[in-house]
């Protein structure tokens, strides 16, 4: 269990990594465009494959994400690529801090969207 928290932390910073460096204008045009529709993608709640389906729909998050992963990082000139793994490095290795109270805020707000969809919905019906 300990790997699998390693593999996806790991697959976090490189997913920041190159969100740093889409950011960066020494990286060519084609591997900007690239990076930020991987990162979109990575962090999007919206799959090719939904992940309903049992083991096919996480084949897209475990195959696609970091195989994008590593063409965009080939395309990034290494320069920019060791620049953005140290800030991506000291970014992450900083700990927010965690307020219960926060994630309470926006589970109730979730709740009452969903509650909204459900009577919009059914007045519509």
């Amino acid at each position: 269990m300990l790997n699998w928290k390693k593999q996806v932390r790991q697959l976090k910073k490189q997913t920041y990594v190159i969100y740093l460096a889409c950011k960066d204008s020494r990286v060519p045009w084609y591997a900007r465009a690239l990076a930020a529709l991987i990162v979109a993608y990575a962090l999007s709640p919206i799959d090719l494959i939904p992940d309903v389906i049992p083991v096919i729909g996480y084949l897209d998050d475990l195959i696609l994400v970091p195989l994008g992963i590593i063409l965009v990082m080939r395309m990034i000139p290494p320069e920019v690529l060791g620049e953005c793994r140290e800030k991506a490095e000291a970014t992450m290795s900083q700990t927010l801090p965690k307020s219960r109270s926060a994630a309470v805020v926006v589970i109730v707000i979730w709740l009452l969207l969903g509650i909204l969809a459900v009577v919009w919905i059914g007045r519509i019906l």
